[in-house]
C-alpha cells in the first residue's frame, strides 16, 4: 500500500483533549438524564451505589451494574458518570446509546472541567472530553448533537493542553494533519504528535516517524523517523487494527539507507535506555 492510501486509512480509524468553564456552552444543552433502569435497591449515599457497581460489573451482572451506577450518576458521581458514558458508548452490558453516553459525558464535563491535573479524577475527566470531541466530530445521527469539527477542536485542544492527554493530543495532531475544524498545519500536527510520542502512544509515534521520514513539517530525520516507527511497530498489539502502522515501517524501511538503519538503532537504544 503507497504512502497516501496508509495514510488515508490511518486518518479513518475512529478518534480515541483555554478556559475550562466554556466547555459545553456552545453546544445544544443536553436533557436531564431519566434513569433508564429503576434500581431496585436504595443506598445510602453516592459512594456505596458506586462500590455495588462496580463490585456488580466485574462478577459479570452489568444489568445490575448500570442500576447501581445510574443511582451514583443521579448524584453527580464522577466515576459513575464515566463508566456509564463508557458502557453506553461501546454498548458493555447495556443497549449502545451514543446519545446517553454523549449526555453522561456533557454532565462530566460540566460539573468537573475545573478539576486539576493532579486531582485523582484528571484522567476520566480528561477520557470525558475526548469523548465528547469525537461525537462532535462528527455528530451523532438523529439527534441534536450535530457534526461541530470546531467544537471538538476545542475539547481535545482543552484535554490535551491542561491535562496532557496523550489521546487528545494524538486527535488534535490528526485534525492538524487532516486541517479539519482548524487550518491544516503539519507543524503542529508534528508538535502534538511528538507530545504524545513522548508518553508512549505508538499511533502518534507512527505518525510522527512518518512526518519525519518525509519532511512533513519538521525537517526530514529519516533516522529519527526510523526510530519512531520501530517502537510504534514493537508496540502494536493487534496485528489487524495496527496493519497501517505496520505497512508505514515497511516504506520507511525500505526508503531509508544502511546509514540511516545504523543510526536509527542507536537512536532506539539511547531512548530506551533514557526511560530505564
Amino acid at each position: 500500500m503507497r504512502t497516501s492510501s496508509l495514510i488515508a486509512a490511518t486518518l479513518s480509524v475512529a478518534f480515541l483533549g483555554t478556559g475550562a468553564a466554556y466547555a459545553l456552552d456552545a453546544a445544544p444543552r443536553p436533557q436531564p438524564l431519566a434513569p433508564s433502569l429503576s434500581p431496585a435497591i436504595k443506598y445510602g449515599s453516592a459512594r456505596e451505589a458506586l462500590r455495588n457497581g462496580m463490585r456488580d460489573y466485574n462478577a459479570g451482572d452489568k444489568r445490575g451494574a448500570a442500576q447501581a451506577l445510574e443511582y451514583a450518576a443521579g448524584q453527580g458521581h464522577t466515576l459513575a458518570l464515566w463508566k456509564l458514558g463508557r458502557m453506553y458508548a461501546d454498548g458493555d452490558g447495556v443497549q449502545h446509546d451514543d446519545l446517553k453516553a454523549f449526555e453522561y459525558f456533557s454532565k462530566l464535563a460540566d460539573q468537573n472541567a475545573d478539576e486539576t491535573p493532579d486531582s485523582p479524577n484528571a484522567a476520566v475527566v480528561s477520557s470525558a472530553f475526548v469523548a465528547l470531541g469525537t461525537y462532535f466530530l462528527d455528530g451523532i445521527k438523529g439527534t441534536y448533537v450535530a457534526a461541530n469539527p470546531a467544537r471538538a477542536v476545542e475539547m481535545f485542544n482543552y484535554a490535551a493542553s491542561y491535562f496532557s492527554d496523550p489521546n487528545a493530543q494524538y486527535n488534535l495532531a490528526r485534525l492538524y494533519l487532516e486541517g479539519t475544524g482548524v487550518d491544516k498545519d503539519s507543524r503542529l500536527a508534528a508538535r502534538w504528535f511528538n507530545l504524545a510520542a513522548e508518553k508512549g502512544h505508538h499511533a502518534s509515534q507512527a505518525l510522527l516517524g512518518h512526518l519525519l521520514m518525509n519532511g512533513q513539517g519538521v525537517p526530514r530525520q529519516r533516522a529519527k523517523g526510523l526510530m519512531w516507527l520501530t517502537l510504534a511497530r514493537e508496540a502494536s498489539t493487534d496485528s489487524a487494527k495496527d496493519q497501517w502502522i505496520t505497512g508505514l515501517y515497511d516504506e520507511a524501511f525500505a526508503a531509508a539507507g544502511e546509514s540511516d538503519r545504523k543510526l536509527a538503532l542507536a537512536l532506539l537504544e539511547q531512548y530506551i535506555q533514557s526511560r530505564r
